[in-house]
């Protein structure tokens, strides 16, 4: 029986995928085998030695303490795309947002309440003050061509702009997706020079904190419109302000405020709504579930942000999985090991990301003594070793 922990709260739909003679669920174990995650912090929390996986239900992982986790084996997986269609959506009205100012004349129109026959006279004397501009005819630049990038590029492109792309590590898969009209930016320079309107759909990490910063923003047009439905700081929060101030950018709409942003003027604040519909939950929910039960049963791995992805076909017999560092001689000590207490390897992946190798050894036998889980721990270099009947 897998014992699986929900912190915050998950869509039962997709929690209806663990099968209940199999799994038992519940937001308080002393021992999980997984934990399913949506926000909550978890950086300070102890990981007990029971764990084997945990799935963020959403795209980042900024949350989840990955060091930690690949030091102790435990694969962290998240739901890249199950939140796209939403995300593409609000992008969407950030676009339109940026562009009117409909935000501020849907404030100014309720303080008219209370002038009875006058509002319709108010309003036509009114609305001129809430001009804007169409997006039709403008150029998009979307830095990020992952699955949330391509839907806001193709959709930005049917609504009749001209849309630059930006992504040197763009995937095949998602080329495939991106509309023949989205034309490539030769670089970053000559990307942000000829945009009225720029997106983010770039993940957080070391090397994208500040990504848009007072160089940047040099390389800009005056009056730029510029979206951030992707992470919190991404945008250098001081060098905005002085954006903002010198009329560099005219607008700033962004799905992750701050204390500094919201008193920013020029600035539309949306609460982090990106994935919070309920078909984006399900999603999410649905996606984490299968991954993590995928990798429990099999030991297969899919969407992953710390082990590299490994998927092979179970053949009636037992499974070891091995992680460990991606070091020499390490396969050779582990077949080796196998060989010594005459068990005989029908089918082997090996795979690799950055300092990690994922191992799926499928053994000619229903079942296998437990001191074999003992001797290939104590290869040096072995992170983790799991006997899946």
């Amino acid at each position: 029986m897998f014992k699986i922990q929900t912190l915050n709260k998950i869509d039962p739909i997709g929690l209806k995928n663990f099968p209940l003679d199999n799994y038992e669920i519940a937001s308080e174990f002393s021992t999980p085998d997984a934990i399913v995650v949506r926000s909550q912090k978890m950086h300070d929390l102890e990981l007990p030695s029971s764990l084997k996986a945990i799935a963020r239900a959403g795209a980042g992982v900024n949350n989840i303490p990955i060091e930690k986790c690949t030091d102790k084996g435990i694969v962290v997986f998240n739901t890249p795309g199950a939140n796209a269609h939403a995300v593409k959506e609000l992008t969407i009205a950030g676009l339109l947002l940026a562009s009117r100012d409909i935000a501020a004349s849907i404030e100014w129109a309720k303080t008219l309440i209370g002038k009875g026959d006058e509002v319709p006279a108010l309003v036509e004397a009114g609305k001129k003050n809430f001009g804007g501009q169409e997006i039709r005819g403008k150029t998009l630049a979307v830095i990020g061509l992952g699955a949330i990038g391509v839907l806001v590029a193709n959709a930005a492109q049917a609504l009749g702009m001209n849309v630059l792309g930006y992504d040197p590590f763009i995937s095949v898969k998602h080329a495939w997706k991106l509309s023949r009209n989205v034309k490539q930016a030769e670089g970053m320079e000559s990307l942000l020079a000829n945009a009225d309107y720029v997106t983010l759909q770039i993940p957080l990490s070391a090397e994208t904190k500040g990504f848009i910063n007072k160089d940047k923003f040099k390389m800009m047009k005056d009056g730029v419109r510029l979206m951030n439905f992707a992470r919190g700081g991404l945008v250098n929060n001081e060098d905005l302000k002085v954006a903002i101030e010198s009329g560099k950018v005219a607008r700033y709409v962004t799905d992750f405020p701050d204390e500094e942003v919201l008193k920013m003027d020029k600035v539309i604040s949306i609460p982090h709504l990106g994935a919070s519909t309920a078909e984006s939950e399900t999603n999410c929910a649905v996606m984490a579930v299968d991954q993590v039960r995928e990798y429990l049963e099999n030991g297969n791995i899919v969407n992953s942000v710390n082990f590299p992805s490994a998927e092979m076909e179970r053949n009636g017999g037992v499974r070891i999985i091995i992680a460990n560092k991606n070091v020499p001689n390490m396969v050779s000590q582990i077949s080796s090991t196998l060989a010594s207490e005459g068990m005989n390897i029908s089918n082997m992946l090996n795979r690799n990301k950055a300092e990690i190798a994922y191992n799926i050894i499928d053994i000619d036998r229903k079942e296998t003594d437990p001191v074999i889980t003992e001797k290939l721990a104590a290869i040096e270099g072995v992170i983790m070793v799991r006997v899946i009947q």
